[in-house]
């Protein structure tokens, strides 16, 4: 233990460094875990499209889109979701809302322009298509 107090003491930038990582990775975890946006495995997903009729919008480019998705899904151009264009959507709007996009990244901030727009279940896939495609789960060309 003196070794460890030791070496903190003689490397200040380096423990300053590690110190806010720690603290960083700390603020992120509690804001996933109080963000009304849950980020789902592909396996959940699953569950709640078949047990919750839940609606898959994919927000990738069209040529991603009709390359590879998910069954059932509908497609959402990011230049209408960045322009917080929903229209397509409104007959879901109750209804469960998974986004997908390419790694789970992108989809964050459509997930909240969708909450802002009135959409009162909006989760994310965690890992997006990859983690989709990762599980060997079926994917529609």
């Amino acid at each position: 233990m003196e070794q460890f107090i030791a070496f903190l003491g003689n490397h200040p930038m380096l423990t300053a460094a590690w110190v806010g990582i720690f603290l960083a990775i700390v603020v992120i975890s509690v804001r996933i875990k109080l963000s009304p946006i849950k980020q789902l495995s592909p396996q959940e997903l699953t569950f709640l499209v078949n047990r919750e009729e839940g609606v898959v919008v994919d927000i990738r480019s069209e040529k991603e889109f009709k390359t590879a998705r998910i069954l059932d899904a509908k497609h959402l151009p990011s230049e209408k979701a960045n322009k917080d264009d929903f229209a397509t959507l409104e007959k879901s709007k109750d209804k469960p809302i998974i986004l997908v996009c390419a790694a789970g990244v992108s989809a964050s901030n459509v997930a909240n322009k969708m909450l802002k727009a009135g959409f009162s279940r909006v989760s994310v896939l965690k890992g997006g298509m990859n983690a989709w495609s990762g599980a060997g789960l079926p994917v529609a060309k």
